[in-house]
This record gives structure tokens, sequence and C-alpha cells, in this order.
């Protein structure tokens, strides 16, 4: 199996001593693993030579929690995925809808959450999964216990034969596949969809897709309610908030909410109200399948990028209120423009035009902006973009 090595600063930052740990934390995660009917083949084939990787450096670093709303929404849900989404859902839709009849889930909520997990199949991860769990296990600061449990799934389903080692990749936390779900969710939601006999989340999109479904299902998915829809707030609304406080539209109506065109709430169904930017940007009322979404990952801003593609799978529109924001986020297409302009000016973006706003990505713009007399941080939005269309 190919193996990543640590980069130098990690290994630095990891000390001498981190080496001697690996190799015996190691050898406990595989008597633990055997202990649990791991062959001892697989364990061989999986650990014996396995050294560590960077994955623990990437804790606490997900961009759901770290990315203004406004940027996070306009990366996932551009007219790029919706178009792209459109056309994987008519080509996968005798699958979609199987698990849309099997499981009670919207197909078009099965299929976004695929778009935002792997951009329809595009991009699984490249990290060895086996690799990135043992380094996180053994060398992450903090959740070492998760990630042990994760750990021993992986090995169970290598040993199962689900995945083959040399091509069980994925992203550095060890989710995998379609829709990257994580080892042991894999274990306990993953189903056979194409009856071939075997639960393949990786070449098998009726499988992942059918896979996905059965998991809003387990996480309380209700057949036929909405995950939510925007709404108009009265002004200066100061009342409850907060996805977690459900009431009745009937409830809600008499605080002066209304649809996002202003026409009356009705209809059954308990709802929260949930601003992911404040009063003053785009408010929403989101039901028990909302929170289905958010038990795939559990960010809000994740769970609303779920939801707002999947209508735009189905063709309703997007968000009508602005974002509070005199500088909205970019789509994909427009961080690649930004990255090409960037590099025409001699700024070094990693060589890569791929909207990825990644490390030599954000030091160009922080430079960049720092040269024009723009406040020198590494975000970039419309006001970069503009500057720089501008020949700044």
């Amino acid at each position: 199996m190919k193996v990543l090595s640590l980069s130098l600063a990690a290994l630095l930052a990891f000390g001498v001593s981190a080496r001697a740990d690996f190799d015996s934390c190691k050898a406990r995660l595989k008597a633990e693993a055997a202990a649990n009917g791991v062959s001892a083949a697989t364990l061989a084939r999986a650990l014996d030579d396995l050294e560590p990787n960077d994955a623990p450096t990437f804790l606490g670093a997900q961009p759901e929690f770290s990315t203004p709303i406004w940027d996070y929404i306009a990366g996932l849900v551009d007219e790029e995925r919706v178009r792209d989404g459109q056309a994987a859902f008519a080509k996968y839709k005798q699958a979609a809808l199987a698990a849309q009849q099997r499981f009670g889930v919207d197909a078009a909520a099965v299929v976004a959450v695929w778009g935002v997990e792997s951009n329809f199949g595009q991009n699984f991860g490249t990290r060895p999964v086996i690799q990135s769990l043992a380094s996180l296990a053994c060398l992450g600061s903090r959740r070492n216990d998760y990630f042990r449990g994760e750990l021993m799934a992986a090995l169970k389903i290598v040993d199962h034969g689900d995945v083959k080692l040399d091509e069980f990749t994925g992203s550095w936390a060890g989710a995998f596949g379609n829709t990257q779900f994580m080892p042991s969710t894999f274990l306990r939601l993953a189903v056979d969809m194409d009856g071939d006999g075997r639960r393949d989340v990786v070449e098998s999109v009726a499988d992942a897709l059918g896979s996905t479904a059965n998991f809003l299902r387990s996480s309380g998915w209700v057949t036929g309610l909405p995950w939510g829809f925007e709404v108009a707030l009265p002004q200066n609304y100061k009342g409850p908030s907060g996805r977690g406080g459900k009431q009745p539209l009937a409830a809600w109506a008499k605080r002066g909410l209304t649809h996002i065109d202003g026409s009356p709430l009705s209809g059954s169904g308990a709802y929260g109200l949930l601003l992911p930017a404040g009063a003053n940007g785009p408010a929403f009322l989101v039901s028990r399948n909302f929170d289905a979404f958010y038990s795939y990952n559990a960010a809000e801003s994740y769970a609303l990028a779920i939801a707002l593609l999947s209508d735009r799978l189905k063709g309703k529109p997007g968000i009508q209120t602005a974002w509070p924001t005199d500088d909205p986020g970019l789509t994909r297409a427009e961080r690649r423009e930004v990255q090409a302009r960037l590099e025409q000016r001699g700024y070094d973006v990693g060589g890569k035009h791929d909207g990825v706003m990644g490390t030599k990505t954000r030091e160009a713009v922080k430079a960049y902006k720092a040269s024009v007399g723009m406040k020198p941080d590494s975000r970039a939005g419309q006001k970069v973009l503009e500057s720089l269309r501008a020949g700044r």
C-alpha cells in the first residue's frame, strides 16, 4: 500500500518521540482489532509498514465552522453545481427514485448530499483512510477514542472485502466514497441497492444513494415534510430563534413571519427559525428534515447548503434575501478567475486554477490586498475580484 509520509513541518511539530509513540500505539490498535475479529493477514497488510501522515494537523480546520456563511454557500451552491447536479440526477434518476421509494427520503435531497460531499463523485479524497485514522487515533490531540473506533470499523471493511486496501482513500478524517461515509456509518447503514451482493459506496452510485437515504431516514427524516423554506421577518424582529426551538407555523405567523413572497404561513408541522447570519440576513423556518441533514455533519451551514441545493435541483429559486455583507462570496468559477488573475500578476497560487482557496492562493490574496491598500487578510470576495478585473 502506498503511504503518504508526514511533512517535515508536521514531524517537527509532533517531535522525535512521536514516531515511537505511533509504533507503540499501532501495536495496541493491532491487538484490539485482532480481538474484534479482524484477520491477521488484513492487519499485517494494513498496519505493519504503516507510517503516520499529517491528518492530525487538520483537526479543527473544517471550513463549515471557520468560513463566513456567504462564502461557504457561494462556493457550494453555485450555478455550476446546480447544472452538474441536474445532469447527475437525470443520469441516475432510476437509482435516486429507488432510494426514495425504499426509504421515503426525497430523491433530490439524497442527490444534494452527493453533490456537497463529493461533487457528484468527482472528489472522493486521495488520502489512505487506514493511515489517516491511525494517525488521528495515535497522534491527534483530541477525539482519539472516536478515531480509534473509526479505524476499527475501517479495518473490518477491508477484512470483509467491501473495499480493497489499495483503493481505500478518502478525506483527512477518514470519510470515503460518493457520499463520504465514515467507516462506522458504513458498517451500520450501508445497503446493497444494485443487487450485486456487495455494499459498495465507492464504485456503485446506486449503493451510495441508497445508503445515504438510509442514513437520513435513521436520522429522523419524515416522508413528505419539507426541510424548510425562506421566510420574511417583521421589521426589527426580536423573537425566538434557533432550529431547536420548533413551533407550529401558526405560532410563527402570529409573530409576523411570512413566506419570502409575503404570502401567509399555513400548514402543519413544527419548525425552528434559523438565522445563519443574524436577523438582518436570510431567515429560514426549518423542520426535522433539516436536522437530518445536520446529523450528516454537525454544522448548520453544511445542512443549509444541502437544503438549498436540493431545492435548486428541483428547479426552485435560491436565496432571495441578500447576505448582510458589502463583500459577498465567490462562486467556484469566480475563485478560479481570481487564481488566474493573481498568477497573471506574478503571484504564486500553487500552479492550479481549481477554485480551491489553498495555502498558496490565500497567501497570494493577502499579498495582493496589501499591495492595493485593502485589509491584508487572506479572504477573497467580490471586492478582490473587482479589483483584479480593474487591473489595479
